[in-house]
């Protein structure tokens, strides 16, 4: 049985849920953003406990159909962001084909529950992604912007200051100031 899960965004969120599930005595088959596969049939005085369990940061079950459909592109939309250069079709044409439904009836569906359209979605994700790069430091901006399979930098810049309001050199410039900030702090400490 699938459940769809509101806000899940990151890798914790999916230990909260496998983890709550554990504690219900429930058996997760899979777990990813925004869904949670079980291998039995969850009733629902057991599916309140869940969502009582996961509302403590800040996730929810999600019932209704039209919840259920915008966390189903959700999903989708990180799945294209990880294959997207495999993907050899655009957003819409791959949502389409992976929901059986009008690219404009899910865009229409999606922008009045978010307030954002599913192009901006994708963008936050791939921002986001971008900001975790930039902070471990494993990948040049032109590297990450490959990753994110941007067209070219400038294109990756452009997005990522518009999104963020900073140009990735910035940010990281900012990261390492908090870094020195925080070093000079344990200093301080030691020398008490």
């Amino acid at each position: 049985m699938k459940i769809f899960i509101r806000n899940m965004a990151c890798e914790s969120c999916k230990v909260v849920v496998k983890d709550a599930l554990e504690e219900l005595d429930l058996h997760p088959v899979k777990v990813e953003l925004g869904i949670a596969e079980i291998k039995e049939e969850i009733n629902s005085e057991k599916k309140q406990e869940f969502n009582q369990i996961i509302k403590k940061v800040g996730l929810e079950v999600v019932e209704s159909k039209g919840g259920i459909l915008i966390e189903k592109i959700k999903h989708l939309c990180q799945e294209y962001i990880e294959e997207e250069a495999n993907i050899k079709v655009n957003i819409s044409d791959y949502l389409s084909k992976k929901l059986d439904k009008d690219y404009s009836y899910l865009s229409n569906a999606f922008s009045e529950v978010t307030s954002c359209t599913i192009i901006h979605y994708i963008n936050l994700i791939k921002i986001e992604k971008a900001k975790e790069l930039i902070l471990f430091e494993e990948y040049n901006f032109t590297e990450i912007a490959t990753k994110l399979n941007f067209s070219n930098l400038s294109a990756f810049s452009a997005q990522f200051k518009k999104i963020t309001g900073f140009s990735p050199s910035y940010y990281k410039k900012l990261k390492e100031k908090r870094r020195k900030a925080i070093q000079s702090l344990t200093k301080d400490l030691k020398k008490k």
